[in-house]
């Protein structure tokens, strides 16, 4: 029995407080574009094994390299990690919370640490630390979550035994209204043919009339974001869709509504009761007894995983058939993945950072698509190619157009190459955002606001002075960065297939293929133009080949569908100093190395113990060459910034 119990998420990953009255030292220093590490300011607030959490007010992107130092009584480390997320910290507007990765050698060092830690507690510390530990759901103390257990073990007998009996569920659903003194209660499955959430269970109206898209309501907010509410339909008015009630006839003034998983930990739809009789809303009892329920209801549809080429929800759509789809398999394109699950259903503005053709523009599009504003608009306003007066007209509305800032309403603006804004547009502009309306209407901004570019918009606002500083830090809530195809060479085979499908269906042709050499070839390019050089060369591919099933070469006599011998890696332009013939050889060569290990470690993530062992060296020559590199980097400085003056 107990089995069962490990298709469930109970026990969530755990992180140590960090006090400021424990005295802990600690240091960060952010790697630069030169490869130097220089000091900001940090306060651990936490820390685990294989990673940590800081808080800071400089802004630092997703990926970045940093070196930590931490103290405590007599013990002190080293380590290095990188960024791997990074949010708003609670409602203080220039503080940003970073979570760290450590790299894989330093966990030793971390565990270290954390043990002489941990040995400093009082009882009542080191004790409420175990219950979080111990308790997913963190009670407030142990008894309680084991009144919990105890429960879920009773209710978990009921199912096994009774629950393939087709009334079972309408019997559950009738002890729930008892238990929790409800009227009604129901719960849904997404349907991913027609992207509408459906009840396969209802007490006390007929569940057939309760359907609806899997974005509206207390129920879709809740099945799009995982996250359980309880409303009281006066006070929350605005959150609450009155569409049902519409159809019922009934009059709802309270809601509970809690997410139901299957075994992947996929949510597959809702239980919600409605209604608790002589009280405003539910109490926090009832919503403890809630969490037991759906961990209930998830076991009873654990196998419950649909899949549509319909679907708009991501999790329960066939790969690569949806308009907008993020496709690869690199960690980085996964870790992507998990940010738009993060970000979809929050209102705060997103900066996504990466070169030409990397995918911002999709990337927006998903966010918005799979969100809560999905329902509705999205615009893209293109601040690079467009004129002052088109840009202005499109931001601001004139007397014959309506602002995208108030046609989009509970929709979502997306700001293309924000850099490209003239300087006196992102004044107004962030005048507009922060209050929330645009001068002279009495519309108020309701928007989600998303920001792509490709260029250094930190030192154009804060050393070159090219960019205002306000919006930099309005726009920088949250950071991503989409790495270059370059980069993740592992998304270059499935990116050529869904092009080549896609490309295929377009022209009505049968679906045709890449020889073995070709792919090796396609696959071994650097793809300076990033994803969007990927699609153009297959689409040429298509077009060079109309009858061939099997593409064979990359030219059609003159025509070249890709031209190998433009990859940045034959050659040294991207590679600082390498053509600085002032400098000499040796200095040359060092520079040149480090940039190679810099991208081995990159491409290991962060890993330098791996990284060094693929380059054919010893961990300790790879930490020499770094070293040597950073003196070449220090005795050219005085030089380099001559040049500059």
């Amino acid at each position: 029995m107990f089995n069962s119990f490990s298709e469930f998420k109970f026990f969530q990953s755990f992180r140590i407080p960090v006090e400021s009255c424990d005295n802990v030292r600690f240091m960060v220093e952010k790697e630069e574009l030169s490869g130097k590490f220089e000091f900001i300011d940090g306060d651990l607030k936490d820390c685990s094994i294989t990673g940590l959490g800081f808080i800071s007010k400089t802004k630092i992107s997703v990926n970045s390299n940093l070196r930590f130092s931490i103290q405590f009584k007599k013990i002190r480390i080293d380590l290095e990690g990188h960024i791997v997320r990074s949010f708003g910290y609670k409602s203080d507007e220039e503080l940003m919370l970073y979570g760290v990765e450590l790299d894989e050698d330093d966990q030793v060092k971390m565990k270290r640490f954390i043990t002489q830690y941990v040995s400093s507690f009082s009882p009542d510390r080191a004790r409420e630390c175990l219950s979080q530990m111990a308790l997913s759901e963190r009670y407030k103390q142990a008894t309680e979550g084991f009144e919990v257990f105890s429960l879920m073990l009773s209710l978990f007998k009921d199912i096994t035994a009774f629950g393939s009996k087709e009334n079972f569920l309408v019997s559950m659903l009738e002890e729930i209204t008892r238990v929790l003194n409800s009227q009604r209660a129901s719960i849904f499955l997404i349907n991913p043919h027609t992207n509408e959430l459906e009840a396969v269970a209802a007490l006390g109206t007929d569940k057939d009339l309760l359907k609806f898209d899997y974005r509206k309501g207390i129920a879709g907010s809740v099945f799009t974001t995982g996250v359980s509410l309880n409303i009281d339909t006066q006070t929350d008015s605005v959150r609450f869709s009155k569409t049902i009630d519409d159809k019922t006839g009934f009059v709802t003034k309270s809601i509970l509504c809690s997410p139901i998983t299957n075994r992947e930990d996929k949510v597959i739809g809702v239980i919600e009761v409605i209604n608790k009789r002589n009280e405003l809303r539910f109490t926090v009892e009832d919503e403890k007894t809630m969490k037991v329920l759906q961990l209930i209801f998830s076991s009873v549809f654990h196998n419950y995983n649909p899949i549509s080429e319909k679907s708009l929800i991501r999790r329960f759509s066939t790969p690569y058939d949806r308009k907008y789809a993020y496709i690869g398999r690199s960690q980085s394109t996964n870790d992507l993945r998990k940010s738009i699950v993060q970000l979809k259903d929050i209102d705060s503005p997103i900066l996504v950072k990466g070169e030409q053709g990397t995918g911002k523009k999709l990337f927006s599009h998903i966010v918005h698509n799979e969100g809560k504003r999905g329902l509705n608009k999205i615009e893209f306003i293109h601040c690079k190619g467009n004129t002052q007066e088109d840009l202005e007209r499109m931001i601001f509305g004139s007397d014959d157009f309506t602002s995208f800032l108030e046609s989009c309403a509970n929709g979502t603006v997306v700001f293309s190459e924000i850099t490209y804004l003239p300087l006196n547009l992102q004044h107004r502009l962030i005048q507009a955002l922060e209050q929330k309306r645009i001068p002279g209407s009495k519309l108020t901004i309701d928007s989600r606001v998303i920001f792509t570019t490709s260029r250094d918009v930190e030192k154009m606002a804060h050393e070159e002075g090219t960019f205002n500083s306000k919006l930099y830090d309005y726009m920088t809530k949250s950071i991503f960065y989409i790495e270059p195809l370059r980069k993740r060479p592992e998304d270059v085979e499935g990116l050529l297939s869904h092009f080549l499908r896609k490309e295929c269906r377009k022209q009505g042709l049968l679906l045709k293929e890449f020889s073995d050499e070709v792919k090796e070839q396609l696959e071994g390019y650097d793809w300076p133009g990033n994803v969007k050089e990927l699609q153009s060369a297959v689409e040429k591919a298509v077009l060079y080949n109309p009858k061939a099933h099997v593409i064979t070469k990359l030219d059609n006599g003159n025509a070249v569908i890709v031209d190998l011998s433009k990859s940045a890696m034959n050659g040294f332009d991207n590679i600082p100093h390498a053509r600085d013939f002032s400098i000499n050889l040796k200095d040359r060569v060092a520079l040149v190395e480090r940039q190679m290990i810099l991208a081995e470690i990159k491409r290991n993530k962060g890993n330098k113990s791996k990284a060094a062992k693929e380059m054919g060296i010893s961990r300790e020559a790879l930490r020499k060459k770094m070293i040597q590199s950073d003196n070449v980097l220090e005795k050219l400085s005085p030089k380099t910034e001559k040049k500059a003056a």
